[in-house]
């Protein structure tokens, strides 16, 4: 038995699960150098949610945390997140953006790719992993583990030899959900070993409690790489404390030779880091929940769930919408939930209880994944509710980056020639989110402040409405961002709202505007875009008229029941 290895997930994973991704690169430099010299295998540090996060709220870029953490780390890897053709996106990016994004990440300080697809369709890996062995990195292929009706072990073991034969150095376990058994891992673990030479990485969250366990069966199953969070930045749904492990492993087979004392000083720096972002910190997402068993909901996209909820007033519908889940994930052949899967198997159940219809209103994710756009489904689809939501449309049946026409010039020129572009870095800020680079590459955006996340992930707006006394009459009024107002009389009568008004019917991000004033739309045509928890939707018009006034633009934040426009 040789030692286990531990990668640290602090950097990236750890505050990604309970911090909401908040953590900014000023706090992750100081302690740096010491976690250089501990010997981890690697230090999780870039790729998931961090490069969407840096742009979005902390006004950073993420480029320049990964040169300035490769500064730091001389002895230790870096290792990235990369969602195979979704690279740090939500959608597939086509051959040339994830070829020049994955050179530039390992010119930039990444070591290691650990490399996923959502429905572990290889197809989606391949151009990611040839790339990365190109650069001469070590490429972790990844199996996104979960459980259903149509998940075997040998299926997860067949992956992994095809994971091997495209020349992967090694393969995690990726348990999004903390679904992983003691016995499941210890024999999943032994069967990777017996039939590939791969380095074996399992990563777990520790959402079902299990994990610590089910990490000890992995080393008698002849594990080699464990991730783990240093303990401010465990449990929950993160990882189990790197201290614990190291601690339990001393004097085993399966000792890692770390040093406890040197993780001392590093769990003392990570208290501190946790205090300062204590406002961030969801109790959900620090507590062990044993229905994730029942539901398979990773832990971050429960709290995304629950704050989308209250979002609509609708905390009293989540238990309604747990139960969705399920049904909407075998309507959708069983997808293993991880991003960008967990946000559109998720929303969609929301939609679904809200609506009171299922599939009445369908994000274009949805749409996308019904054709085959995002690859194939590990089980077919319910070909009812396919044929609701794309009618008679052909689902492809080839790999769904053959069909993305080149893109990464066109990007870096526009970019260039509207002077935000500066660099192919810029360029791939610019080509992986077209609604929201352009504006902190210009330098307008801010840095958010340390508060609690908003209650759906995105910006928090001020107050918009108000109880107002007028000559002891008392008036709801509803602050509109047109300079309109709604005045709701509690004792009059109630109040009339801008006619011909289109409200936004939850909060994101407008990303598309369709039509200019002066246009005539008819009814069902799609007049905006707005992007809500990542997931774009589309708002449709429910009359035949002309668009009379428009009172957003791309790039524009929006709440619940904000006017867009008016159509008369």
């Amino acid at each position: 038995m040789a030692k286990v290895r531990i990668t640290e997930t602090a950097l990236r994973d750890a505050h990604q699960s309970l911090l909401a991704t908040r953590m900014r690169t000023r706090d992750m430099v100081p302690i740096a150098e010491e976690m250089d010299k501990v010997g981890y295998f690697s230090v999780e540090a870039w790729g998931g949610a961090t490069f969407d996060t840096c742009i979005r709220y902390l006004n950073e870029d993420p480029w320049e945390r990964l040169r300035n953490l490769k500064s730091e780390f001389n002895k230790t890897p870096i290792q990235m997140l990369l969602r195979g053709q979704n690279l740090v996106g939500y959608k597939h990016y086509p051959d040339d953006v994830v070829t020049k994004f994955v050179e530039k990440s390992y010119e930039n300080g990444v070591d290691i790719f650990r490399v996923f697809d959502a429905l572990n369709d290889i197809r989606n890996m391949e151009k990611a992993i040839k790339v990365a062995k190109a650069q001469g990195a070590h490429v972790q292929g990844t199996i996104s583990y979960t459980i259903s009706p149509v998940h075997t072990l040998d299926d997860f073991v067949d992956l992994a030899k095809e994971l091997e034969a495209l020349d992967c150095d090694s393969v995690a376990i990726k348990d999004m959900a903390g679904l992983i058994t003691p016995s499941a891992a210890y024999d999943l673990v032994s069967k990777l070993k017996e039939e590939t030479d791969l380095l074996v990485d399992l990563h777990c969250h520790c959402t079902s409690g299990m994990t610590p366990i089910s990490y000890y069966a992995a080393c008698q199953a002849g594990v080699d790489i464990l991730d783990t969070a240093i303990s401010p930045l465990s449990w929950g749904t993160s990882q189990p404390p790197t201290e614990s492990m190291v601690a339990a492993l001393q004097g085993t087979p399966y000792d890692t030779e770390l040093d406890l004392k040197q993780l001392a000083s590093i769990k003392k720096y990570f208290e501190d880091i946790k205090e300062k972002y204590a406002t961030i910190l969801d109790p959900i997402a620090e507590s062990i929940d044993a229905d994730v068993l029942l539901y398979q909901i990773p832990g971050g996209m429960l709290s995304n769930l629950i704050s989308q909820l209250k979002e609509q007033n609708a905390l009293d519908r989540y238990n309604d919408v747990l139960e969705e889940m399920p049904r909407v994930r075998k309507d959708m052949g069983y997808p293993p939930l991880v991003t960008p899967t967990s946000q559109i198997v998720g929303i969609q159940a929301v939609m679904n209880v809200l609506g009171g219809e299922r599939y009445k209103t369908v994000s274009n994710e949805v749409k996308e994944y019904m054709k085959g756009n995002y690859g194939r489904p590990p089980a077919p689809v319910d070909p009812e509710i396919s044929k609701k939501i794309i009618g008679d449309e052909e689902v492809i049946t080839c790999r769904p980056g053959d069909l993305l026409e080149p893109e990464f010039d066109k990007y870096k020129s526009e970019g260039m020639e509207k002077g935000f572009v500066k660099t192919d870095e810029d360029a791939l800020t610019y080509a992986m989110y077209p609604p929201i680079a352009p504006k902190f590459l210009k330098g307008e955006a801010v840095e958010e402040e340390l508060k609690a996340p908003s209650i759906v992930d995105d910006e928090i707006g001020i107050p918009t409405q108000y109880n107002v006394e007028v000559d002891g009459d008392v008036y709801e009024v509803k602050i509109m961002p047109t300079g309109f107002m709604e005045v709701e009389e509690t004792e009059k009568g109630p109040f009339t709202p801008v006619e011909g008004g289109v409200f936004s019917s939850m909060q994101g991000m407008v990303i598309k505007v369709n039509v200019n004033v002066g246009d005539k739309v008819s009814e069902g045509s799609t007049i905006a875009v707005i992007e809500a928890m990542k997931m774009e939707n589309d708002i449709q018009s429910e009359v035949e008229g002309v668009v009379k006034e428009i009172f957003v633009e791309p790039g524009d934040a929006v709440s619940a029941g904000d006017i867009l426009m008016v159509i008369e």
